[in-house]
């Protein structure tokens, strides 16, 4: 099969339970060139390199051809230094170092109890959903505490956060309909956090919005418009990301009894665990937005200036030129390194809260249920394929154990 078509078929529903097959045929052909005149890399060592590369960058505005204009500016996501380092360190300034090192691990005991009071709320049962029950109302609510918005409004931003990750490509439906699909939520969603955004300009409290809002110092401060597009990023990537995390984690351990049962048993295993998930089951498989600034030669391929490079991360953490034994899931490896949270300059600001919250959720799960065991497998999947995971994870088990404390 050619390269190009075995990206599509990567693409296609159909795969979704099993995508790595063909990211091992892909990894044959380290740069792939699409129809479009886009490029995927798909080794680690060419990922990684792009990732680290300045001639490389994250704004389409770049683009030989670039889109029609976006109804809203881009997040710091999608922009390059220096106005991406200010942004960015901007919403650091109250999210962690050096200015704000606790906020995450200061969250450790609450954290503990909402996942608690939720696993709690299904040992009346003998069967559950893990999206439904504890991976999407998790991480949140964390998200919402965090930023402050209220957690009662979460069923008005969970139809415009889904429409948006949803309609992320390539592979779900046409370029133009999920552009329009997308542009529309995001507009909404923007609305409301704008909205939000002005009453605590007027009445701040202890949260991240009020901090983006209210900071004015040497580095300046935020616009109205960068306060919302910084707002919309934080409450999409801060709980859609580990929503996947958790349950491919769970579904993961489900998989592998024995190390469920080892879980239960060794409080610190969890930690290379959740590494070896990021590798083994990344819930980010695409950047799929970077662009050439000049020519690049990958693997004695030349990039052209202006083209489109889709980094294929899920690929590059499955390269056996990189990791002995890619497909088999082994949380002892002695050196996980993985491109979960892709790298560079935009490596996740969110890492540290991800990686603590499956932590906390994946070890009170494997502790507390008694015998659990998959109803459905595979369980039916969502229909990105840039963040993928289930949609749902139904499980059975015997009973669920009162907590105990970690």
């Amino acid at each position: 099969m050619e390269p190009a078509r075995i990206y599509d078929e990567i693409h296609e529903f159909a795969n979704r339970a099993d995508p790595y097959t063909l990211y091992a045929e892909l990894r044959r052909t380290p740069v792939v060139r699409l129809e479009d005149g886009a490029y995927v890399v798909n080794t680690y060592e060419h990922i990684v390199a792009l990732l680290h590369d300045p001639r490389v960058s994250s704004d389409a505005r770049n683009l030989a051809h670039p889109p029609a204009g976006e109804p809203l500016p881009p997040s710091f996501i999608r922009v390059d230094p220096p106005e991406h380092d200010r942004l960015r360190g901007l919403t650091m300034r109250h999210f962690g170092p050096p200015h704000s090192p606790l906020v995450v691990e200061s969250m450790r005991g609450e954290l503990h109890e909402l996942v608690k009071d939720l696993i709690d709320g299904i040992a009346d049962r003998n069967q559950a959903d893990i999206v439904d029950d504890v991976a999407y109302p998790f991480p949140v609510t964390v998200i919402c505490r965090l930023l402050g918005v209220p957690r009662e409004d979460e069923s008005r931003f969970h139809v415009w956060a889904d429409e948006i990750v949803e309609t992320l490509g390539p592979g779900e439906g046409t370029v133009e309909e999920r552009t329009r699909r997308r542009q529309s939520a995001g507009l909404a969603l923007a609305g409301y956090l704008g909205e939000l955004a002005q009453s605590r300009r007027e009445n701040p409290r202890h949260d991240l919005l009020s901090g983006l809002v209210t900071y004015h110092g040497p580095e300046g401060s935020m616009s109205e418009t960068e306060v919302m597009t910084t707002a919309v990023l934080l409450l999409i990537a801060g709980h859609e990301t580990t929503v996947n995390l958790i349950t491919n984690g769970m579904l993961t351990l489900l998989r592998n009894p024995g190390l469920l049962e080892r879980l239960r048993d060794e409080p610190d295993l969890v930690i290379g665990a959740v590494e070896e998930l990021l590798r083994f089951e990344p819930p980010v498989h695409f950047l799929p937005q970077r662009v050439a600034l000049d020519d690049i030669t990958v693997a004695d391929v030349t990039i052209p200036k202006g083209s489109s490079i889709i980094l294929a991360l899920a690929s590059g953490s499955r390269d056996p030129a990189h990791v002995h034994d890619p497909d088999r899931f082994d949380p002892d490896r002695p050196y996980i390194q993985h491109l979960g949270f892709g790298g560079g300059i935009h490596n996740c600001f969110g890492a540290p809260l991800a990686r603590l919250e499956a932590q906390i959720a994946l070890r009170q799960l494997a502790k507390r249920l008694v015998n659990p065991r998959l109803v459905t497998d595979p369980p039916p999947y969502r229909p990105s394929s840039t963040l993928r995971g289930p949609r749902h994870l139904v499980i059975s088990y015997d009973e669920v154990l009162p907590y105990e404390g970690d």
